[in-house]
C-alpha cells in the first residue's frame, strides 16, 4: 500500500500558510498514528501569482475589506491573536513566530539570525543565511515554485498536494478545508460537529 501524505506548500507571508502550518504541526502525531506523513515545502506565493494569474486580496477592495473579518475569525479558530505586520519578507518555519506573532522584520539579516538562533545553533543559522542568497537555493524555490503551479494548479497558499494511499492525489487550497482532506484520507474527525439538540448534518 502507497503511502498517505500530505505536501504542504507555505509561504510565511501568507498568515492562512501559518495557520495551516500550526495546525498541521500540532497534528502531527495524530495523523502519524493514521498512517499519513506530512511534509512542509516552501514557496515563494509571488511566484506562484504571477505563474497563475491570481492576484493578492487587497489588490480588490472588497475582498480587503472582508479580509478584515476572515482573519479575525480564523484566528479565533486556530487559538492565535495577532496583528497584521507592514513588512512581508518571505522565509519559512522558525520565522513564521517571529514575523506574525512578534512583528520582526526577518528580511534583514540580524533580525533572521535571532530568529534562527531559538532553533538552531549558531553555526547552522550561519550557514542557513548563507546558503539562502546562493543561486543554486533561489533557483530551487523557483523551480518549487513553478512545478505547485504548472503540475498541481497551485493558485495561493497554503496549497496541498495530497496523496490518499491509493495512488490518487488531489489538490487542497487553504486552511479551513482540513475536514474535506481528512475525509479524502479517511482519517476519523469531529470537525464541525454542533452542539445541542439538532440532528441535521451539513
Amino acid at each position: 500500500m502507497q503511502q498517505k501524505k500530505i505536501e504542504a506548500y507555505l509561504d510565511c507571508v501568507s498568515p492562512y500558510s501559518f495557520y495551516a502550518f500550526s495546525y498541521l504541526r500540532q497534528n502531527q502525531q495524530a495523523l502519524k498514528a493514521s498512517g499519513v506523513e506530512v511534509e512542509f515545502i516552501p514557496v515563494f506565493l509571488g511566484g506562484i501569482n504571477v505563474a497563475s494569474g491570481n492576484k493578492p486580496p487587497w489588490t480588490l477592495p472588497a475582498k480587503a475589506v472582508y479580509a478584515r473579518y476572515d482573519g479575525q475569525r480564523a484566528q479565533k479558530y486556530f487559538g492565535m491573536k495577532f496583528e497584521i505586520p507592514t513588512f512581508f519578507p518571505s522565509y519559512h518555519f522558525c520565522f513564521f513566530k517571529a514575523l506574525w506573532l512578534q512583528h520582526r522584520d526577518i528580511s534583514k539579516p540580524k533580525v533572521a539570525r535571532t530568529a534562527l538562533l531559538e532553533v538552531f545553533s549558531e553555526e547552522q543559522a550561519a550557514e542557513i543565511l548563507r546558503l539562502a542568497e546562493t543561486p543554486e537555493i533561489k533557483q530551487a524555490l523557483n523551480d518549487v515554485t513553478l512545478r505547485v503551479v504548472k503540475d498541481f494548479g497551485a493558485f495561493g497558499c497554503p496549497w496541498s498536494w495530497v496523496h490518499d494511499g491509493k495512488g490518487n492525489a488531489e489538490p487542497f487550497f487553504g486552511s479551513d478545508r482540513f475536514h474535506f482532506m481528512w475525509d479524502y484520507l479517511e482519517v476519523p474527525h469531529r470537525d464541525l460537529e454542533l452542539h445541542g439538540p439538532a440532528t441535521g448534518k451539513l
